[in-house]
């Protein structure tokens, strides 16, 4: 049986890469660049004040469907997490992500272990090698997913959209702007603002 990951035709692939090469470098950063007032820092001051713990860092939560109008099946899931204790330190974020792709009785899925996370107001850029997956020569590759998580029409990308697949020499997270639209009636993403200190 063949393997699918690609997203979508070679025409759509062509529109994207183009996107995609210009704002990963943009959208990556950005998520470093929103300032506080994107998070719940009077939250965390009162939790700290009152003898709770303090929340995490950064979190890239939740899973959802992604639209396509040939009806694939398309789901993405994360558990992406960066304690309160590395907050100096996205590097350290610890969890997984994974995502399956099938269409016409053809797929592929994989599972990736977060070595960054990068969150800023309701973005969140995560990045992870593939430990797991029915595609051939896809294991020990990183590749990175983007999430706007909008509370009601949620948004992704993937490092992927440029190149079809995973590729050596991904830099930790790095990923394309979110183009792609959740399925309607699915999707639960939650994203936790990184508040660095500076």
């Amino acid at each position: 049986m063949n393997r699918r990951w690609t997203f979508g035709n070679r025409g759509r692939r062509t529109a994207v890469l183009g996107a995609a090469l210009l704002l990963t470098a943009g959208l990556a950063g950005s998520a470093t660049a929103f300032g506080a007032e994107d998070g719940p820092a009077s939250a965390t001051a009162s939790a700290t004040a009152s003898g709770k713990a303090a929340r995490e860092a950064a979190a890239l939560t939740g899973s959802a469907k992604l639209y396509r109008s040939a009806g694939d099946d398309i789901t993405f899931s994360f558990d992406a997490r960066l304690a309160a204790k590395d907050n100096d330190d996205p590097l350290k974020a610890t969890g997984t992500f994974e995502w399956s792709h099938y269409a016409g009785g053809e797929g592929a899925w994989a599972k990736a272990e977060v070595d960054c996370l990068l969150t800023g107001g309701r973005v969140a850029v995560v990045s992870g090698v593939i430990t797991d997956s029915d595609l051939p020569g896809a294991k020990g590759k990183r590749v990175g997913v983007t999430v706007h998580d909008t509370g009601r029409h949620d948004r992704l990308g993937y490092s992927w959209a440029a190149t079809g697949g995973p590729v050596g020499g991904l830099p930790r997270c790095v990923s394309s702007a979110p183009f792609e639209k959740v399925k309607k009636g699915t999707g639960d993403f939650t994203v936790v603002p990184w508040l660095p200190k500076f």
